[in-house]
């Protein structure tokens, strides 16, 4: 059973605990990371979601999920990456590169940045939630958006996110 902090549209947390699958009260939000990992040639680490998921399967994303209680943004960001990819990442190379509130999942979405130069470690996953990943430029992930295989929420990527560290939101 996976538990989850419940926030409120302050981003404050309430005191109040969730199951994972339940139905969010409404006027509480959980939160959730999307860490996009970039090595030193400006390619990013892309996952593709394995065949068994529930949603979007075999579609292509950056590593991400909820954070758990009593977690913290940061940590949550650092745990998926080691539980999807089996990447161990520094958590001081880690900026949070803008939030959202998502009123259509009732969570808010942190985007993390790491940057990254090690090899892919796939092997290394403590879950089978991913079934391949790969560095891929923008203009890969682009073609990839185009071809519909490409996660839908991930479009803020392409509104200048890629390519530079610092938010315009």
């Amino acid at each position: 059973m996976e538990l989850w902090d419940l926030y409120d549209e302050h981003r404050e947390k309430t005191g109040r605990t969730h199951i994972r699958g339940q139905k969010i009260p409404e006027g509480y939000y959980h939160l959730v990371v999307h860490v996009w990992i970039r090595n030193k040639q400006g390619a990013y680490l892309i996952s593709q979601r394995a065949a068994n998921r529930p949603t979007f399967p075999l579609m292509w994303e950056c590593v991400g999920g909820s954070v758990l209680k009593d977690e913290e943004s940061l940590d949550g960001a650092v745990r998926e990456v080691a539980e999807e990819v089996g990447i161990i990442l520094d958590r001081s190379k880690g900026q949070l590169v803008f939030s959202n509130f998502r009123e259509s999942f009732q969570d808010i979405v942190d985007v993390w940045l790491f940057e990254y130069d090690g090899e892919l470690q796939l092997e290394n996953a403590a879950t089978d939630e991913v079934s391949d990943c790969r560095w891929m430029y923008p203009g890969e992930i682009r073609k990839l958006s185009d071809e519909g295989k490409l996660v839908n929420t991930l479009g803020y990527f392409f509104d200048g996110f890629c390519g530079n560290s610092r938010s315009h939101h």
